[in-house]
């Protein structure tokens, strides 16, 4: 089974960063992946997004024209790719700097303060992580150890101080839904 997912904000919010978390897990525990960043001539402040699939079957193409699930971190990720999500699928909102509100009826819009989760555990930087917890804790797409115990892989030797604070916001996010009995 295929699972596509577009995570999208603005440059410098680490939404690629998340989307590489989500991708290295996927692969770590023997799945088939494809992991897509798309980003503006801006460094920072431009529209960033990473298309995500994920599959226990071989993948023909890294493109997701109909994503099952939208991450969006801002509100002009929002207006551009609302309409792209599958009928049935789950958009994520941060609604701390999302406003708009999806306008299709056929969607789950969860909705989630990352920023304000973030600023009150472990900082703002770093609500990208609080929002990738969250859907991991929902989707169970991968199990939030692969990410935890590789962590160090995937900020390599240069970021390795950013660790323990990444690995914090993922719990943050996690705890978010209650867990189920």
């Amino acid at each position: 089974m295929m699972y596509k997912t577009v995570m999208s904000g603005i440059g410098g919010q680490g939404i690629l960063f998340s989307g590489m978390c989500l991708a290295w897990a996927s692969m770590l525990e023997g799945q088939h992946l494809t992991y897509l960043p798309s980003y503006g001539a801006e460094m920072r402040g431009g529209v960033t997004s990473c298309t995500i699939a994920i599959s226990d079957e071989e993948i023909a193409s890294p493109v997701a024209s109909s994503p099952d699930s939208l991450v969006i971190m801002d509100n002009q990720s929002l207006l551009r790719l609302q309409n792209q999500c599958a009928a049935g699928g789950e958009v994520y909102i941060n609604t701390c700097m999302v406003s708009d509100r999806p306008v299709r009826g056929d969607i789950e819009v969860i909705e989630i303060p990352v920023n304000d989760m973030a600023k009150a555990s472990v900082g703002d930087r770093y609500a990208n992580m609080v929002m990738l917890g969250v859907f991991v804790g929902r989707t169970h797409l991968v199990k939030p150890e692969t990410i935890i115990d590789n962590m160090d892989k995937i900020l390599g030797k240069t970021k390795a101080k950013f660790k323990d604070k990444n690995i914090e916001a993922l719990w943050v996010g996690l705890d978010f839904f209650p867990k189920e009995s």
